[in-house]
C-alpha cells in the first residue's frame, strides 16, 4: 500500500504519503490563496522525499471539508485526476475528521475551522475518532449551547474565544493525519466516502442580478 493523502480544505495546502504502516513523507503550508500553484509542487517534494515516483501509489486520499468552495475544489479535483491517470482508487474524508485525529483527545470536543463570512465549519466529536454530529456552518454565537464546556480545536475555535474559551491547537488539518486515519478505517472494513465535496452553503461568487444574456441573432 502507498497512500497520497491531500487536502486543501483550510488555508493549509498538504500533502503526504502513507505506506500502510507509518506516514513516510508530509508537507504542509499555510496560504490561503495560493492552493492551485503550492498544491501539486507539494506532491513532487512529498514524492521526492520519499524516493518514489508517482506511479508507485497505489490510492489516493483527498479531504472532502467542509471548506470554502475554491481552496476545496483545488484537492479534489487532482486526486480525481490522479485517480484517473493512476487507475486507483480515490477515498474521501472529511477534513473535520482529520483535525480531530490530529488532537488525539479522549473526551467529548469540539472541532472548528474558519469558515469566512464570520462563521465556523463545526462537529461535535465523542472521542478522536468518533464524530458525533454532522458537519455544519454556524455563526459561533448561535451554537454556544451546544459547544459550552467542550474543548475545541481548529483554527475556527480560536478565532472565537467567547464560543470557544478552552481552543487549543491543531489549527488546520494535515494530511499525515488523513492518511493515518484512512488507513485505521480501511484495515477495519469501514467504506470511506465518495470524494464529493462538502460545501454546505454556496460559493462566495455568485452572478450578478439583472444580469442580461446577449447571445448573437
Amino acid at each position: 500500500m502507498l497512500l497520497l493523502a491531500l487536502d486543501t480544505a483550510t488555508p493549509a495546502v498538504t500533502v503526504a504519503l502513507h505506506d500502510g504502516e507509518a506516514v513516510i513523507a508530509s508537507s504542509s503550508q499555510v496560504d490561503a490563496r495560493r492552493h492551485g500553484e503550492l498544491l501539486l509542487p507539494a506532491v513532487d517534494h512529498v514524492l521526492a522525499g520519499a524516493g518514489l515516483r508517482l506511479d508507485a501509489v497505489t490510492g489516493i486520499v483527498v479531504g472532502i471539508g467542509p471548506g470554502p468552495y475554491t481552496g476545496l475544489r483545488v484537492g479534489l479535483m487532482t486526486a480525481d485526476t490522479f485517480g484517473l491517470a493512476l487507475g486507483v482508487p480515490v477515498h474521501g474524508v472529511c477534513t473535520l475528521d482529520g483535525l480531530a485525529y490530529a488532537a488525539d483527545l479522549d473526551g467529548p470536543f469540539v472541532v472548528a475551522t474558519d469558515a469566512r463570512r464570520k462563521e465556523v465549519y463545526w462537529a461535535r466529536y465523542a472521542d478522536s475518532r468518533t464524530r458525533v454530529t454532522d458537519p455544519a456552518v454556524d455563526r459561533p454565537a448561535d451554537i454556544v449551547d451546544e459547544v459550552a464546556g467542550l474543548p475545541a480545536v481548529g483554527a475556527g475555535a480560536l478565532l472565537y474565544p467567547d464560543t470557544f474559551p478552552a481552543a487549543h491547537e491543531p489549527e488546520h488539518v494535515s494530511a499525515a493525519a488523513l492518511a493515518s486515519l484512512a488507513v485505521e478505517r480501511l484495515a477495519a472494513g469501514v467504506e470511506l466516502p465518495a470524494p464529493r465535496p462538502l460545501y454546505l452553503r454556496r460559493p462566495d461568487a455568485q452572478v450578478p442580478k439583472n444580469y442580461k444574456v446577449v447571445t448573437p441573432k
